[in-house]
């Protein structure tokens, strides 16, 4: 089996070789161990509790929180956050060696020969010099593997083959323009990708207009043409899904991460709206006793004192 510290040299280049005295494969020897003591017999009654499905949301929000601290930049709390993550991946490896299904170095050894086998252009003849090249030798290299593990099914090959049906929908759009654009079925430019959104948005507008007593939550009724409101409801949000994966791949175009876009818009607008509460408050009163006008002023006065 391989040696843990080589993991943890493939997940964390940027570390420097520890002395003798503090390898990190030994402190995860000590996690993995700690994670059989409170499965074992005599263990924590709730973590002897747990099964493959009830530890999946305590997954995913380690996960979050990890991106989360990255996306602020507290290395502290990654750290931390890390740690947690480590440990979901520890559980589930645990339960699985419970029911002699895989490992812990049954993981380790696999994501190593994966990454070995993915990076060609390291460990074998092929050539890349810039990220790029790079990624497209990795992109290659996971097509033959997706190949590969089709070959015996029935259904035909696609590249779309292997996206998570569970990832978040703006990530699935990022994952769903990436494929695609292997093969060339992708904008030209940038200008190109924003006349899109531009045209998404008249579409949207054009909806919106016909279906008003849908989305005004009047009494629903049939709309012109004989499509009813649901139908028009419908048409509306195929519009709005529309635009956001135009926008979701506008992001991936410009190589940044729609999910971390959207975060830190989901962010900015937590912390004016936050101010403008404060705003209020210094005023002598709520939020909801402002009229609109005043919570415009407001939100300006907080997007003013920002930018100053």
């Amino acid at each position: 089996m391989i040696d843990y510290k080589v993991w943890l040299y493939l997940i964390a280049p940027a570390i420097s070789r520890p002395e003798e005295s503090s390898l990190p494969g030994e402190n995860l020897r000590k996690l993995v161990e700690l994670m059989a003591r409170l499965r074992g017999p005599g263990g924590c009654p709730w973590d002897r509790a747990q099964d493959y499905d009830s530890v999946k949301g305590l997954m995913l929000e380690e996960a979050y929180e990890v991106v989360d601290a990255v996306t602020a930049r507290d290395f502290d709390a990654l750290e931390d956050e890390l740690g947690d993550l480590l440990f979901q991946v520890v559980f589930y490896s645990q339960m699985a060696q419970e029911e002699s299904r895989f490992t812990i170095d049954d993981v380790v050894e696999r994501v190593h020969a994966k990454l070995v086998r993915r990076h060609p252009h390291v460990f074998g003849d092929v050539q890349a010099h810039t990220p790029e090249e790079a990624l497209k030798s990795w992109n290659a290299v996971k097509t033959s593997e997706r190949e590969a593990s089709l070959k015996n099914s029935s259904c035909p090959v696609s590249l779309l083959d292997g996206i998570s049906p569970v990832l978040p929908a703006t990530l699935a759009a990022y994952e769903l323009g990436g494929r695609v654009a292997e093969v060339g079925f992708d904008w030209a430019r940038v200008e190109d990708l924003l006349d899109k959104v531009e045209e998404e948005v008249r579409e949207l507008r054009k909806e919106l207009k016909v279906a008003a007593p849908t989305v005004t939550s009047e009494p629903a009724g049939p709309a012109k043409g004989g499509i009813g409101a649901a139908d028009r409801g419908l048409k509306v949000e195929e519009e709005i899904g529309d635009l956001m994966f135009s926008v979701a791949n506008l992001a991936r175009y410009v190589h940044r991460d729609p999910e971390t876009c959207l975060r830190r818009a989901n962010q900015k607008f937590e912390r004016r709206f936050r101010a403008l509460e404060q705003e209020a408050l210094a005023r002598g009163k709520k939020v909801h006793e402002c009229s609109p006008e005043e919570l415009e002023g407001f939100w300006e006065a907080v997007k003013t004192r920002e930018r100053q």
